[in-house]
């Protein structure tokens, strides 16, 4: 069996030393997993991938689409 594959991309209203959470989740892929955040910090992906033995997938965003974050 596959490792499972955690997808996220970078907020593009985080700018670097900002003390906001830096990943929005994607979608989640070949594991049994619920998300309850919408944002959430690189250290924490890293530990819940490690936990369930995914990998993390962050896709590169297009630089001239639109900015599609309805938060904040």
């Amino acid at each position: 069996m596959s490792k499972g594959k955690i997808f996220v991309r970078e907020r593009r209203k985080v700018g670097e030393g900002e003390k906001k959470p830096r990943y929005n989740m994607v979608g989640v892929a070949g594991v049994d997993l619920k998300i309850y955040v919408k944002h959430i910090r690189k250290m924490e992906l890293e530990q819940i991938a490690e936990a369930i033995g995914a990998d993390v997938v962050v896709l590169q965003a297009g630089k001239d689409e639109e900015d599609l974050d309805d938060d904040e």
